[in-house]
């Protein structure tokens, strides 16, 4: 996957902000509306950009418990690590979950209604997965940052 300086520019953009015109865009990396949208059309289906999405807070939505946590699996083999994946990705309270190095194997940030709703999601989710070892649940105590931006570097000239 390549991309060049322009295009470096266009990602910090939509990144700010993804519901600008491409009019908009364009102007703000010096390019046409229909050259920004090639460029955008070609960043998604590259892969560069894979999505584009709105940050809804869950506290406005009734899911104000957050939590994070980590998640130890019984032993590390393939089917495993893969059935506990495909959990991860069909559980609407799993808002994100990265496989990781370190103590444990897995981090869930997971959102609920209480904790009585959340406690109802650990005895389903992980006490009864005989795959699972051990989870550690933090609460967030207070969001300070959310966000998916990372920092974009124009390639060099070569």
């Amino acid at each position: 996957m390549r991309y060049d300086r322009i295009d470096a520019h266009i990602l910090e953009i939509v990144q700010k902000n993804n519901r600008l015109t491409s009019e908009t865009i364009g102007e703000l990396a010096g390019l046409s509306a229909t050259a920004c949208q090639r460029r955008l059309k070609r960043l998604r289906s590259d892969g560069i950009i894979e999505a584009d999405v709105s940050i809804v807070s869950a506290k406005a939505v009734g899911r104000p418990i957050q939590m994070l946590v980590l998640v130890t699996l019984e032993r590390e083999r393939s089917d495993i690590i893969d059935r506990f994946k495909k959990a991860i990705k069909s559980s609407s309270e799993v808002v994100n979950g990265f496989y990781v190095t370190g103590d444990a194997d897995f981090v869930l940030y997971i959102t609920a209604r209480t904790m009585d709703d959340y406690e109802q999601f650990t005895r389903r989710f992980f006490r009864e997965n005989p795959d699972i070892k051990g989870f550690k649940t933090m609460v967030v105590m207070d969001r300070v940052k959310a966000g998916f931006a990372i920092p974009i570097e124009a390639p060099s000239e070569d």
